[in-house]
This record gives C-alpha cells, structure tokens and sequence, in this order.
C-alpha cells in the first residue's frame, strides 16, 4: 500500500504552541501537546478511516527536533486520502468548542 503523509502542525492554529529551545527540555511537552491535537482533531473529524493514521512525526530544526501532527494515508484511498486533506483544510482553531 503507497503512503504518503500530510503535515497538520503541532497545535491549533489559533492557541499558543510549545517552542524549540536550546534552553529547556521542551520535547515531552511538545509530544503532550502533539498528543491532545489527535485527540482533538478526532473531536473535530472522527477517527481515522482504514488507510490513514495521525501520528506524531519528528523533524530536525537548526535548534533541535520538532514534532508535529501528520496524517499519513494511503495514496490509492480515496477515503483515506480525504480525511488526510480535511485534517489539514479544516484543522481545529482551538482547544475547546466555542
């Protein structure tokens, strides 16, 4: 099965969000907060279909390793393929409803 992924971000687009920082042991907090933005886009959109899967992925900045919110799917899904896209195009602005 072809995967593929689309990044999401680490947090809701409207909320403050952990930083990179040479200074301070920030990555168990960024997983924490990568963590409760699945939960919330699963709030948002429901789970995963069959062929998409959100997971935390780590990525490397000047300043240390990031983490994000990405959904991989399966290029050949069209379900899979759509919820990836709705997850990004439509991402929660906050933590809570309005």
């Amino acid at each position: 099965m072809p995967r593929d992924y689309m990044e999401i971000g680490s947090a809701p687009y409207d909320e403050e969000c952990v930083s990179v920082s040479r200074d301070t042991d920030y990555l168990p907090a960024m997983r924490a907060e990568c963590n409760r933005f699945i939960n919330r886009i699963r709030e948002v959109h429901g789970e995963e279909p069959e062929g998409a899967e959100l997971r935390v992925k780590s990525n490397s900045h000047d300043f240390g390793t990031y983490l994000e919110v990405v959904c991989y799917f399966s290029d050949t899904d069209e379900d899979a393929m759509a919820y990836a896209y709705k997850c990004q195009d439509e991402m929660p602005a906050k933590w809570a409803n309005s």
